[in-house]
C-alpha cells in the first residue's frame, strides 16, 4: 500500500517529468546530441519512498567487470531483443542486477535520452519503490547496492564540474560525492537531470 504522500509525490514527479523539456539546457550540463548508429540502452532510477525521506538506490560494479569497473551506477543495460521498450530493459536489467521484480516498480515516466562518449543512447526510466526491498544483487556484476539521501540529489550545485579531453575532443562531466562513494559521468548527468526537471521541489 503507498500512503497519500507518496501518491502525492508520484503525481508531482510524473508531471514534472511528462512536461520536462530538455532543450536549450545543453549549457548548464555537459551533453551531446544523439546520432546515427549508436546503441540503445535504459537504466532505471529507483526512488525509494521512506516515511522519513525519499532516497536513490545505485548499485557498484564488481572491479571484475570488462565495461566501467567499480563504477556507481543504476541498475541498466542495452535492450535486447527481447525487450519491447525501453522501459521493459530497465526493469529487465534491474531484476537481473538487483533482484527487484518488475511489478515492484511503479513507473512515473522518463527523462531526455542521454547520450555517453562510449556510443550508447540510454533512457533514463524514473520509478519509485515501496521498502522493505528483498533485493538479491548479482554477485557476478554487483558488488554493491546502497541508497542516496535524494534532497542531496537534487541540489544541483552540490554537483561538481570536470574537464576531460577524449580521443582529442575536450568535455566536461560530473560528479557528486556521498559518504565514501563518488557519483559521477553519464549517472550524475541523468541524477543532474532529475534535480533540473523537478525544478527545487520538495519531494
Amino acid at each position: 500500500m503507498w500512503s497519500m504522500e507518496a501518491d502525492k509525490a508520484a503525481a508531482l514527479i510524473a508531471g514534472r517529468l511528462q512536461s520536462y523539456d530538455f532543450t536549450g539546457r545543453v549549457a548548464d550540463l555537459p551533453y551531446r546530441a544523439a546520432s546515427p548508429g549508436l546503441k540503445p540502452a535504459a537504466v532505471l532510477v529507483p526512488l525509494v519512498w521512506h516515511a522519513d525521506g525519499a532516497t536513490v538506490l545505485f548499485t557498484r560494479r564488481t572491479e571484475h567487470l570488462s565495461s566501467h569497473p567499480g563504477q556507481v551506477s543504476f541498475p541498466g543495460g542495452k535492450l535486447e531483443s527481447g525487450d519491447a521498450s525501453a522501459q521493459a530493459a530497465a526493469l529487465r536489467e534491474a531484476r537481473e542486477e538487483t533482484g527487484l521484480p518488475e511489478s515492484s516498480v511503479w513507473v512515473l515516466g522518463n527523462l531526455p535520452d542521454y547520450v555517453t562518449v562510449t556510443g550508447y543512447v540510454v533512457t533514463p526510466v524514473v520509478g519509485l519503490l515501496n521498502p522493505p526491498l528483498a533485493l538479491a544483487p548479482a554477485p557476478d556484476e554487483v558488488a554493491e547496492v546502497f541508497e542516496v539521501p535524494l534532497p542531496l540529489l537534487l541540489d544541483r550545485q552540490a554537483y561538481s564540474r570536470h574537464d576531460y579531453v577524449r580521443d582529442g575532443v575536450a568535455g566536461q562531466y560530473l560528479s557528486l560525492q556521498w559518504d565514501r562513494h563518488t557519483i559521477w559521468g553519464a549517472t550524475a548527468a541523468m541524477m543532474w537531470m532529475l534535480a533540473d526537471a523537478l525544478g527545487g521541489a520538495s519531494v
